[in-house]
């Protein structure tokens, strides 16, 4: 804008404010989620579930993290989940590290299965107009395939840290006063049960009207800042509390993105791209969704999937248009490969930067190439597995 090569009129229409519209509304409804405690509840009786056995500490955050960043922000379930775990895996005498590399890559992992659990798939679903119930369907069996995966990665490659504890007497009782001091510390407030009830309930219409998206005809940036609004008013909550909650910071990076994005599309930039990279892999149907999910995957690892997603978008677009697949396969190789690849390296996820922050925090320092080494391997798993998902929707479709 600044050296004239769009207008402001023009800038201000390549904003996605459906995009903008359901990142607003979600983040408002877990910031109100967060007030009513919630996450600690939720997060003390994983806890408990565990009994302290190695295990099962892995099992069950990895679970519990999975599912709820199918549902919400994956920075914010980690900021949840991960003082718990080094909490618990710390006063056992086991390493932190190896549990939260595990409950970060199960944060990106979750939010891959919707269409509100991940950036990229907002934008996805918005700029193509897919529903939350496609992504649903289509991401739900490599997702779960991946997060299993993963979990017993970590699982073979540690094996001597997952012993089981029953013979310990000694170890056993230490671990159930280190529950219960985690259970103190953690749900120390009390909780207002007429606050919680409410919080749920407004997410729980959320994601009916989520998932009824074709009867009701709602969009999904519609629901989310109706029902947040909502939300506010019955929960008497102070509105400058929770505007502080909103990452305003992403959201103009949002803004920006794609305007950037919209002006490079306008003046070539962007078919340039296509045809000199993407549309001269041919048009058998295996190549070009095994080449967009493989290319995704490694350029998430080390670049922000924000933007490589909205790149991404258009070139997709032209690569469909000179060679249609069927049920959106290219933009589910997508989703995976820019979610998915986010678990390479240390830097390609938020999620993960936070982890490693509350690791440092925490006294438990972590290099990149330490992260690398202990995440690279099972992200290439997972997209093997999305690989050959991707296969089998081709083979079954064509």
């Amino acid at each position: 804008m600044i050296l004239g090569v769009i207008d402001t009129h023009s800038a201000a229409g390549y904003i996605d404010f459906e995009t903008i519209m359901l990142l607003i509304g979600m983040m408002g409804i877990v910031a109100v989620l967060k007030k009513s405690g919630f996450f600690n509840m939720l997060t003390v009786m994983v806890a408990k579930w565990t009994g302290g056995q190695p295990l099962l500490i892995l099992v069950l955050f990895c679970i519990a993290t999975a599912v709820i960043s199918a549902f919400l922000d994956n920075v914010t379930t980690v900021l949840i989940m991960v003082p718990i775990i080094i909490e618990l895996t710390r006063g056992m005498g086991l390493d932190p590290k190896i549990y939260v590399i595990a409950l970060a890559m199960a944060s990106n992992l979750g939010g891959t299965a919707t269409l509100v659990g991940d950036p990229p798939n907002i934008i996805i679903g918005s700029k193509v107009g897919l529903s939350f119930n496609q992504f649903a369907i289509y991401l739900f069996i490599p997702v779960v395939l991946s997060t299993a995966i993963v979990i017993g990665y970590f699982w073979f490659r540690n094996r001597e840290s997952f012993k089981p504890i029953d013979d310990d007497l000694t170890r056993l009782f230490s671990v159930q006063l280190l529950i219960e001091k985690i259970e103190f510390d953690f749900l120390s407030v009390k909780i207002d049960r007429i606050f919680l009830l409410k919080s749920m309930v407004c997410l729980g219409v959320a994601l009916l009207l989520f998932v009824t998206q074709t009867i009701s005809g709602l969009s999904p940036g519609v629901v989310a800042l109706t029902v947040a609004m909502i939300l506010f008013v019955i929960t008497r909550m102070e509105i400058e509390q929770v505007l502080l909650e909103i990452e305003w910071s992403t959201l103009l990076f949002f803004a920006g993105l794609f305007i950037l994005v919209g002006a490079m599309e306008q003046k070539g930039v962007i078919e340039w791209i296509a045809r000199n990279i993407f549309l001269k892999a041919g048009s058998n149907p295996y190549i070009m969704t095994l080449m967009v999910l493989w290319v995704s995957g490694i350029v998430s690892g080390f670049i922000d999937n924000i933007p490589f997603t909205i790149t991404m978008i258009p070139i997709v677009h032209m690569m469909l248009a000179a060679h249609p697949l069927p049920h959106n396969i290219l933009w589910w190789a997508l989703s995976l490969g820019a979610c998915l690849g986010g678990n390479f390296t240390l830097i390609g996820a938020s999620a993960n930067i936070v982890s490693a922050g509350m690791l440092k925090k925490h006294g438990y320092d972590i290099t990149f190439w330490e992260y690398t080494r202990r995440s690279a391997p099972g992200t290439v798993l997972s997209l093997l597995i999305c690989s050959v998902v991707l296969v089998v929707y081709l083979w079954f479709f064509l």
